[in-house]
């Protein structure tokens, strides 16, 4: 079996090809160390290091950014956010109607994900359920056993799953944040309530990396060649479940958590979806909320592409089948689990669906590739899109109101709970505070960045330190030590950075969120699970 080393080499190439890198010099320097069963990890560090350096070729047709306000530059015209009106009164039945939706759009697909269509079609038509219209029958030997209980006549919950675990996740961290959820946060969530084991590609790289002390948004590269699979877009929903309406802080709460794994592509995937959803509850066109979708991305970008196509294709032809020919033909190079060839399956299930949640998921499920979770995110948009009311017995009784998870203390889960959690985050954020939905950026003459500040703890003060080009140092005066602040950035009167405090012989990360109004920095403290207040005056 390869090594690590090997796989990531083999990986990232393809990663750099898709990204408009030319790889062609290093290519052949990287078949000859994979084909040399004795080549020295040295020799595959520097092939990664070079790997790292490479850039787009001038000819690339497409912008990428990863930053936000790039992000946020390139993006087409959009409402940014919409008038929820009569539809407020409807928002707990949708929320929970999303959350339905999307695990029996994910049971119906887990027992053959990652089978391609043909495989998939020939098993249902072996079984004498095709064309489909309930769950996938089980057959010994044909199915994996542990699979069994996201199968016809054997559902009695939604079985655990990574695309059920990461909207509990995301709920976790806006309970404790709100509005104010940033990576930094996001991550140390996972790391205080989600087992590593149970993570896959981008995420457990990123994982391995919060443990190797590089955090958001370094963690999302550093030998990271899934940057840009699907990861990040499973991961989007509950940031479009609490922002009914706002598909422009849908996405940007979607950012803040794809950004933790995944760069481009991939995190564009999670803002499309987060966007999709915050519209879907004003909005019932199916087009229209695509669209609404991509006005938060790069217009120029690969993804943006991908889903045009799907729809001028949707448009063309009123049978799936002949839409997801013309996928698979333009986007069946990618990774069965990247993100821009399942987002364009996701947009065809919408079309199909637009009117019959069941054919919405079945077409996709269909469709193959990543099925748990393209049926997952169908599910979850076409759920809110109807509401639970409206949601078909045969789809969502059978889960009897019941979702198992790994999440540390939430692993047997009243579905109807989390919605009603949802819900209560949903109206924090689309009623702040007063001093909360008036808070100006930092100004000229705010007392801001830079400067300098005294920042009290119940053990001791600390003085921050911030110079014009944003780099700076904490000044631990309980401890005789200073320490440089990393990772500083600025939006608004949002501020955070990371920093290191003395525990012994050994240094811990911090990362530190706040706010600035005038002469005062409130904020929070957080590292591997636990947070503390850390405020203060400018001096």
């Amino acid at each position: 079996m390869d090594s690590l080393e090997r796989q990531l080499i083999r990986m990232e190439l393809v990663q750099r090809r898709e990204e408009g890198c030319d790889v062609a010099a290093i290519e052949s320097r990287a078949r000859e160390a994979l084909a040399d069963e004795a080549t020295d990890e040295a020799v595959f560090i520097d092939l990664y290091d070079t790997l790292d350096a490479l850039t787009p070729e001038p000819s690339f047709p497409y912008e990428e950014p990863s930053d936000l306000n790039a992000i946020r530059a390139l993006r087409p015209d959009g409402p940014r956010r919409m008038d929820l009106g009569d539809a407020e009164d409807a928002v707990p039945d949708r929320i929970y109607g999303a959350w339905l939706g999307r695990a029996a759009g994910c049971s119906l697909g887990k027992p053959v994900e990652g089978w391609p269509r043909k495989r998939i079609d020939k098993y249902l038509e072996s079984t004498g359920a095709l064309p489909l219209d309930d769950y996938i029958p089980y057959t010994e030997g044909a199915i994996s056993p542990r699979l069994k209980t996201s199968t016809r006549d054997n559902i009695e919950f939604m079985a655990r799953d990574d695309d059920m675990d990461y909207p509990i996740l995301g709920l976790l961290a806006l309970e404790q944040r709100g509005a104010d959820l940033t990576s930094r946060a996001m991550a140390s969530t996972w790391i205080s309530r989600m087992p590593y084991d149970m993570l896959y590609t981008a995420e457990s790289a990123a994982y391995r990396n919060f443990v190797n002390r590089l955090w958001p948004p370094e963690s999302a590269v550093w030998r990271n060649p899934f940057r840009e699979w699907i990861g990040a877009q499973i991961r989007a929903d509950i940031f479009g479940y609490v922002t009914p309406g706002w598909p422009e802080k849908a996405a940007e709460l979607a950012y803040r958590d794809a950004s933790i794994s995944h760069v481009k592509n991939g995190i564009y995937g999670e803002m499309f979806v987060a966007a999709m959803l915050a519209a879907t509850f004003v909005e019932g066109d199916i087009e229209t909320i695509v669209n609404i979708g991509l006005s938060e991305i790069p217009r120029q970008c690969r993804l943006a592409e991908a889903v045009k196509d799907t729809l001028a294709w949707c448009r063309q032809s009123s049978d799936w089948e002949d839409v997801w020919e013309k996928i698979h033909e333009k986007y069946g190079h990618y990774s069965g689990v990247h993100t821009i060839n399942n987002a364009a399956l996701v947009v065809m299930g919408l079309h199909f669906g637009a009117n019959d949640y069941e054919k919405g998921i079945v077409v996709t499920v269909r469709g193959g590739w990543d099925t748990d979770c393209t049926g997952a995110t169908v599910g979850s948009i076409l759920g809110a899109k109807f509401g639970a009311d409206a949601l078909p017995e045969k789809w969502v009784g059978v889960l009897n109101d019941r979702l198992m998870s790994c999440v540390r203390d939430c692993n047997d889960n009243r579905i109807s709970e989390l919605a009603e959690r949802t819900r209560r985050v949903a109206s924090a954020i689309l009623s702040p505070p007063v001093e909360e939905a008036h808070a100006q950026p930092i100004a000229d003459g705010d007392g801001g960045f830079p400067g300098t500040w005294k920042l009290d703890l119940e053990w001791g003060s600390l003085v921050l330190t911030v110079e014009d080009d944003l780099s700076g140092r904490i000044d631990l005066t309980a401890f005789g030590e200073t320490r440089p602040i990393r990772n500083v950035r600025i939006e608004g009167n949002k501020v955070r950075f990371t920093f290191a405090m003395p525990k012994g012989d050994y240094d811990m990360d911090i990362g530190f969120d706040g706010t600035v109004r005038g002469d005062r920095l409130t904020g929070v403290c957080s590292s591997a699970g636990f947070e503390f207040p850390l405020n203060g005056v400018r001096s």
